[in-house]
């Protein structure tokens, strides 16, 4: 990695942040993602060269992932068409428009559809999630920043890493026109494919990290969600660069059949202690075993085992004392 390269993080659990907070405030940032919180990002924001073709139908896309983690019953082709024209007026007649922009616009029309996603949308706009409904307010022109969800809650938490993945996708297009390269990490990803227009809105974002410059990683440890989309299997069975650790027997079975691993490799996942595993990089497949010394600072910024480091609660690094997330 290049010291100057950007490093984008979705930490819906909070385990990034305390690593990210101590290295500084000059470099990196922590934008904490919760109801009524200071920080807020616009989901409507779009820049210059957004999407893989039209940017309004891509926006579109993803304005109808974020209502379908709502309201399922808004997201028919006749509701995204009401969205697409809705969408083009109000970028049309503002520079910077927001959820609450489109919200007022969609009361306007004649059809009763726009009356059910203009009220699917008030969560975005009045209620839990008015954080995403607003102008950004967090810091987002530093190098490194972690987005904090810890506090959005289990039920929110889809809808906001939607919205922070379209403002990571938002920064790497930025970044790509500027010649720099952008390093994504994406946690609990396997969320967005537990709905349709949700996990399309993804498989396009995928496509756009890996051709605009960026280097994602994607992290989960619910396999057997992502084996189990169509999509999200075709995303890993591309991906070049696969770590596996302890896997269980059923997702181990499917896993050696989409990346054709044989039983005797698939034993380096099998009842595999924390830290050991098996690499797959291109056709190669590497097992390895990683003991951090737990002795270090940097153990106890990264650990997320309970009890132990800032993450458990055990300990705080002093730096992290001043505003431990």
């Amino acid at each position: 990695m290049n010291t100057e390269d950007d490093v984008l993080i979705c930490d819906p659990e909070g385990e990034f942040s305390p690593l990210v907070q101590v290295l500084g405030g000059d470099i990196s940032t922590v934008i904490r993602m919760a109801a009524g919180g200071k920080d807020s990002l616009n989901a409507m924001y779009m820049v210059e060269g957004y999407g893989e073709n039209n940017p309004i139908v891509e926006k579109s896309q993803f304005i109808m992932s974020l209502i379908e983690q709502i309201d399922k019953s808004c997201v028919s082709s006749q509701h995204r068409s009401i969205i697409d024209r809705c969408a083009a007026a109000v970028y049309r007649e503002k520079e910077r428009p927001t959820l609450c922009d489109l919200r007022e616009k969609l009361l306007e029309q004649p059809e009763d559809k726009a009356q059910e996603i203009a009220l699917s949308l008030d969560i975005f706009t009045t209620v839990s999630l008015e954080l995403f409904g607003h102008q950004s307010s967090g810091v987002l022109d530093k190098r490194l920043i972690s987005f904090y969800m810890l506090h959005l809650g289990p039920q929110l938490k889809p809808s906001g890493l939607l919205v922070i993945t379209d403002t990571i996708l938002n920064r790497v297009t930025l970044n790509w026109k500027k010649g720099k390269r952008t390093h994504v990490f994406l946690d609990e990803f396997h969320v967005v494919f537990e709905n349709e227009y949700s996990g399309m809105f993804f498989n396009s974002a995928w496509r756009q990290f890996r051709k605009r410059g960026a280097y994602p990683t994607a992290i989960t440890q619910n396999v057997e969600y992502l084996l189990d989309s169509v999509q999200a299997s075709t995303m890993l069975s591309n991906s070049e660069f696969i770590i596996m650790l302890n896997q269980a027997a059923s997702d181990r079975e499917k896993l050696a059949k989409l990346l054709n691993i044989s039983r005797e490799q698939m034993g380096f996942i099998t009842n595999a202690e924390a830290g050991c595993g098996l690499i797959k990089y291109g056709s190669a497949l590497v097992p390895f075993v990683n003991r951090f010394p737990k002795d270090t600072k940097l153990y106890q910024l990264m650990t997320t085992k309970p009890g132990e480091g800032v993450f458990g609660g055990e300990k705080q690094c002093p730096e992290l004392k001043r505003g431990n997330p």
